[in-house]
């Protein structure tokens, strides 16, 4: 049932969505259709095809809130044809062919706020836990269940129709669009909560999107750039931990077991966006990853031109986590210290209160320092704000390895070395 939740909510989802007409309405039936499967399956067994199975459970259903809302009569064509009736209620279909795709242009309407439209698109159609999201942007759980509240009673009120855009409205939708996947492989590369440090269901979505994005979208830089970011970022994940699931860092990976061949994709997508000379966030974020990925050894990372690479960023996406890890390329090229000094300056920003790779960074600069006891201070409030249990387990090893206290010295034993009586 996990398995299916995963692969299949945003396909049956789309469908459902189609008959009821209404977001809102569609949610609650899939959901329906799941509770349904629990028994159905646990006595029939599990279908051959349970994406169809849920599919046509909670078709039923919207058609029965339908039913009841006495507007059957207008919505016969579906009952007796359900897939030719939906496309001819959607002029905009042909326009996103991939379902779940559509799913996502279809719920970033400009009706809604930004940030509104990511988080209710990432919620519904991604099924990305709320508490994630909030992670995503920063927020507590509690603000951003208000938001996707709000957003699904504006769509209530404004009689917002789900309707697919068609070709022309796309490009407005677009930066939206680009923001939802990312958060979606964000959230996937490095799992929020958990044991595991990666979902790799939630980061193949993520890159399949942004594949089936450029296929619709083949002129559009950011979208060469979003998945030259994907490609280049996800080509490290067998070696992001060790044999045992422990964590290990940029600089202490296995660059050989790296995947090449997504990173020449990957560079061969941050040249093409940067040749059309409308360079974007996700392009320059690529740009980033791939002197990562050309990089013989993390030392021997072109660390100056990150950091140029990072200011051209800023001027673009006024972040505190983009100045954050600039501050980390400027501790390779400058140092510690004066990395230390702007790490400070970010600090100040209230968006990063409860971003634990604040204080994670702060700390192992102040490692590098040789300030050990302030450290300490720092590890320990990172891991007073991570969930995920494989970075848990690498900041307290990181704590311990500034707090050991040495053994204490036997004289007696250090005398009989030097072949002298302690006595």
């Amino acid at each position: 049932m996990a398995d299916a939740h995963r692969r299949e909510w945003a396909f049956v989802l789309a469908a459902t969505a189609r008959v009821a007409g209404d977001l809102d309405v569609a949610e609650e039936c899939v959901q329906d259709a799941y509770l349904a499967a629990l028994a159905a399956w646990a006595r029939d067994g599990v279908p051959d095809k349970p994406g169809a199975w849920l599919t046509a459970t909670a078709k039923r259903k919207a058609l029965d809130v339908l039913r009841r809302e006495k507007v059957f009569r207008s919505k016969m064509p579906l009952l007796v044809e359900p897939a030719e009736a939906e496309m001819a209620e959607e002029p905009g279909a042909d326009a996103v062919p991939d379902d779940r795709l559509r799913l996502v242009f279809t719920c970033c309407h400009p009706a809604l706020a930004r940030e509104a439209q990511v988080a209710l698109t990432l919620r519904l159609v991604c099924g990305v836990a709320t508490g994630d999201i909030a992670r995503a942007f920063l927020v507590t759980e509690t603000t951003m269940a208000a938001r996707v509240t709000r957003a699904k009673k504006k769509i209530a009120a404004a009689r917002i129709p789900y309707r697919v855009p068609g070709a022309a409205e796309l490009p407005e939708r677009l930066d939206a669009v680009l923001t939802v996947i990312h958060l979606l492989f964000t959230t996937g590369h490095t799992a929020p909560t958990g044991a595991d440090l990666v979902r790799a269901d939630l980061v193949d979505r993520a890159v399949h999107l942004t594949r089936m994005l450029l296929a619709l979208m083949p002129d559009e830089p950011e979208v060469r750039g979003l998945l030259a970011l994907l490609l280049l970022t996800d080509a490290r994940r067998a070696t992001r931990t060790d044999g045992s699931g422990r964590l290990l860092r940029l600089e202490d990976q296995d660059r050989s077991a790296w995947d090449r061949a997504a990173i020449a994709e990957g560079n061969h997508l941050v040249l093409g966006a940067f040749r059309t000379g409308r360079v974007g966030r996700y392009a320059l974020q690529a740009a980033v990853a791939s002197l990562h990925a050309v990089a013989p050894s993390y030392a021997a990372t072109d660390w100056p031109q990150v950091v140029r690479l990072y200011d051209e960023l800023l001027k673009r996406w006024s972040s505190p986590v983009v100045a954050l890890n600039r501050a980390v390329a400027v501790s390779m090229v400058d140092g510690p210290a004066a990395a230390l000094a702007e790490v400070d300056t970010v600090a100040a920003d209230p968006h990063l209160a409860g971003y634990h790779y604040l204080p994670a960074i702060r700390a192992d600069l102040l490692r590098r320092l040789d300030r050990d006891a302030e450290a300490a201070d720092a590890y320990r409030a990172a891991l007073a704000l991570v969930d995920n249990e494989a970075e848990r387990a690498f900041l307290t090893a990181r704590l311990a390895s500034v707090t050991e206290v040495p053994p204490p010295v036997d004289h007696d034993v250090v005398a009989r070395r030097r072949g002298v009586s302690g006595r």
